[in-house]
C-alpha cells in the first residue's frame, strides 16, 4: 500500500492480523450439563480450533486467565481482517458460546518497528537527491523498505506462530501525547535513541521471554498490544519492572489492563472446561 512518507514518522513491517478475545466461563452452568453433552460441545470446539492452529495461514491459542477480569483468552492469528471475521463468526456459532460471556477483546496487526531502518532510508534518498514523493522517490522508498522486510529475521518474526510457552501476559499501551509530555512531538532522532535503549532491556531477557508487539492505532482503543510468553511467570514481573525505569516507559508510556495466565493446548480444552485436572500445554504441541 503506497502512502505519503513523512520523515518524522517511523515505518513498520506488518504481519499477522490478530484478535484477542477474553471470556468469562459460566462453569456452574457447564457443570450442570450431563457428561454426554459436555463431551460433545468440547469436541466440537476442538474440531473448530485445531485446524486453525495447524494451518500455515492462521493460528489459534488458548489461555486460562487468573483473576476476575476473565477466565479464558482465545488468541487468533490470520492473514487478513476478513479471515479474522470468519473465524470470529465460526467461534460464536459453537455450542460452547452458550457458556462463555465476552468481557474484552483487542484487534491489532503484528508489527516490527523500523526506527533505525526508516532513518537510513530517508538518508539514502537524500543522498540520491530524489525529489520527495515523486514517482522515482516512492519507488526507491518501496524497494528499500521491501529489502528490510525480506531480511530472514524480519520475515520469520512477521509470520511466526503463537509462541508455545506455558505462561502468557497480554496488555495494551499508548505513548503519552498530553500537553506537557508528548511522545509525538519529540524529534525523530530522540525518539529513535530512546527506543534503542528500550530495546536493549528486552534483549537481556531474550532467552527467557518471547515478545509479540502488535500495532492497533486506528483499530482499537490503545495504540499497541503486547504479548509476552515465558516458561516462568516471574519473568513478566522482572522484565516489566525493569522497563519502568527506562525513559521511554517511565516518562512516555501509559498502560491498559493486564491479562495473565497459563496457555494450554487446544486438545486440552476439555480438561479446562471440566476443571478437574490441569489443562496443560502438551509437549507434542511444541513447534
Amino acid at each position: 500500500m503506497r502512502v505519503v512518507r513523512h520523515p518524522n514518522v517511523p515505518e513498520s513491517l506488518d504481519g499477522w492480523s490478530i484478535l484477542h478475545r477474553m471470556f468469562r466461563f459460566r462453569r456452574r452452568r457447564w457443570d450442570a450439563l450431563d457428561a454426554t453433552n459436555r463431551t460433545r460441545i468440547a469436541a466440537e470446539a476442538v474440531e473448530f480450533l485445531q485446524p486453525l492452529h495447524e494451518d500455515p495461514e492462521s493460528d489459534a491459542a488458548l489461555a486460562q486467565l487468573l483473576g476476575h477480569k476473565a477466565d479464558l483468552m482465545v488468541t487468533h492469528y490470520a492473514r487478513s481482517f476478513d479471515a479474522l471475521g470468519d473465524i470470529q463468526v465460526g467461534f460464536d456459532r459453537l455450542a460452547l458460546s452458550d457458556y462463555l460471556e465476552a468481557s474484552a477483546s483487542y484487534v491489532s496487526i503484528l508489527e516490527l518497528g523500523l526506527y533505525d531502518a526508516t532513518a537510513k532510508i530517508h538518508a539514502n534518498l537524500r543522498e540520491r537527491k530524489l525529489k520527495p514523493h515523486s514517482q522515482e522517490w516512492n519507488d526507491a522508498f518501496d524497494e528499500l523498505l521491501r529489502e528490510a522486510g525480506e531480511e530472514p529475521r524480519s520475515a520469520v518474526r512477521l509470520w511466526a506462530k503463537i509462541p508455545p510457552r506455558r505462561y502468557a501476559c497480554f496488555y495494551p499501551m499508548d505513548k503519552k501525547r498530553g500537553e506537557d509530555v508528548n511522545w509525538y512531538m519529540l524529534p525523530y532522532d530522540e525518539r529513535a535513541a530512546l527506543m534503542v535503549e528500550h530495546g536493549k532491556i528486552g534483549r537481556t531477557f531474550h532467552s527467557l521471554v518471547t515478545q509479540v508487539i502488535s500495532g492497533s492505532i486506528g483499530f482499537d482503543d490503545w495504540e499497541w498490544g503486547v504479548d509476552l510468553y515465558a516458561d516462568d511467570p516471574l519473568v513478566f514481573k522482572k522484565l516489566i519492572y525493569e522497563m519502568r525505569f527506562d525513559e521511554a516507559s517511565a516518562k512516555y508510556a501509559a498502560f491498559g489492563p493486564f491479562y495473565t495466565g497459563m496457555q494450554f493446548s487446544i486438545e486440552a480444552l476439555p480438561a479446562f472446561l471440566d476443571g478437574r485436572e490441569r489443562a496443560a500445554l502438551l509437549q507434542q504441541q511444541l513447534r
